[in-house]
């Protein structure tokens, strides 16, 4: 086990249906991440990279194997926890980027962010607008703070999304497709602020993705195919470049 190992899933299967339709999503996966790490998991559509995302992330209980975590000094076995704690675990630790945005319909773009810290953090009324319209500015979203997600674009509800699961510094962020719905010049906003929250914020961030564009940004990417993680290899992303070259 890797001395800076903040997540970790050991053994993970994962079935859906019952006898003749029994499909595998995950076959005996193991994977390790550590503190300050942007590691990014590709395979082919159906490989299982969303199940493995959902699984770790403690949305989506395994069939068998283990979940451990350890964003502060104690670790903790995520499969172990009762719902409630696994609840809390989300609240206080994690960032959650989902292909389908999952915004609030009745919530302009601020308060999508607003919420988050509002609900969870305790902050003061006037420091959530603050800081929301900071993160809508560094999306490039300032004038579309007003907005309904009805009247936004798809590459803007995407990233309200990203701006909502960063806001409040989470310490492990999980990203299904982050730049799916983007150009590249807006992917590379995303990729960015990815990179800023995981080597200098600590954060410990995986990515899935098909876009072979972020691979030279991330330090480590994992190869799932049918279920099974076929390789794992180092990129070395220098910590101290930016995204724009």
């Amino acid at each position: 086990m890797r001395d800076d190992q903040v997540l970790r899933g050991v053994d993970l299967v994962r079935s859906f249906g019952d006898g003749e339709t029994r499909s595998f999503a995950l076959r005996e996966v193991s994977i390790e991440l550590g503190r300050g790490e942007l590691a990014l998991l590709m395979g082919p559509s159906g490989s299982g990279k969303s199940t493995l995302l959902a699984v770790i992330s403690g949305l989506l209980e395994p069939d068998s194997g283990r979940v451990f975590s350890q964003p502060g000094d104690v670790e903790v076995d995520i499969w172990k926890m009762t719902t409630r704690q696994r609840e809390q675990f989300r609240l206080r630790h994690c960032g959650f980027i989902f292909q389908g945005y999952n915004l609030f319909p009745a919530l302009n773009a601020r308060q999508q962010l607003e919420i988050v810290l509002k609900w969870g953090d305790g902050a003061s009324s006037r420091d959530p607008r603050e800081r929301a319209d900071e993160m809508l500015g560094l999306l490039g979203l300032a004038k579309k703070a007003r907005l309904l997600p009805s009247q936004l674009s798809g590459g803007e509800k995407q990233r309200v999304a990203i701006g909502r699961a960063l806001i409040k510094n989470p310490q492990l962020v999980f990203a299904d497709e982050p730049t799916s719905a983007l150009d590249w010049a807006h992917g590379e906003q995303v990729i960015e602020l990815l990179r800023i929250a995981a080597h200098e914020r600590g954060a410990t961030i995986l990515v899935v993705s098909h876009d072979q564009r972020i691979v030279p940004f991330v330090d480590t990417v994992f190869h799932l195919e049918d279920g099974r993680m076929t390789d794992s290899e180092p990129v070395h992303a220098p910590r101290d470049a930016a995204v724009h070259r």
